[in-house]
């Protein structure tokens, strides 16, 4: 993925996953969902694999196996880790396509707790606040981001510096 082609966009979403998270794995579903109602609109949706060791053939597996409707990218360097100061997956990132980071947390409030109950942690059934997507209606009509920051809860990002 090279800068160049953020630009004409009107926003850029980042979903950071990992290919062994349960909770982002979780929210594979909601991310297709939410590319598929806004990328009509001018938003370019990848994610992006922050764990640099997975082999690149485990990742393309991973990608069709969980279905993703989008590119589901490598940063071996952790460039767009360091770029967006991403800590945990799942974890959204909405940036200009200048890359200035304009929404930066989770995705919703299913996830309240990572821990040892259910399969993953304490969640609540269906979500009651949809973080990413009020971001990107507030981007979309040019409106500031009325919470540019949440708590992402999830599995850590292994640095690589």
């Amino acid at each position: 993925m090279e800068p160049a082609e953020w630009s004409g966009h009107k926003a850029i979403l980042l979903f950071f996953v990992t290919t062994d998270c349960p909770v982002a794995n979780s929210y594979v579903p909601e991310m297709n969902r939410i590319r598929d109602a806004y990328a009509a609109r001018g938003v370019l949706v990848y994610a992006v694999e922050a764990d640099t060791t997975t082999p690149e053939a485990d990742v393309a597996r991973y990608a069709k196996d969980y279905r993703y409707a989008f590119p589901l990218v490598l940063d071996p360097h952790q460039a767009l880790v360091d770029l967006t100061g991403a800590t945990v997956t799942p974890e959204a990132v909405v940036l200009t396509s200048e890359g200035k980071v304009l929404y930066h947390g989770r995705i919703d409030n299913r996830v309240e707790d990572f821990g040892k109950q259910r399969p993953f942690g304490k969640q609540r059934p269906q979500a009651t606040e949809h973080d990413v997507r009020d971001a990107l209606d507030a981007v979309l009509a040019g409106r500031q981001v009325a919470r540019a920051a949440t708590k992402s809860i999830g599995c850590a990002i292994n640095r690589i510096k």
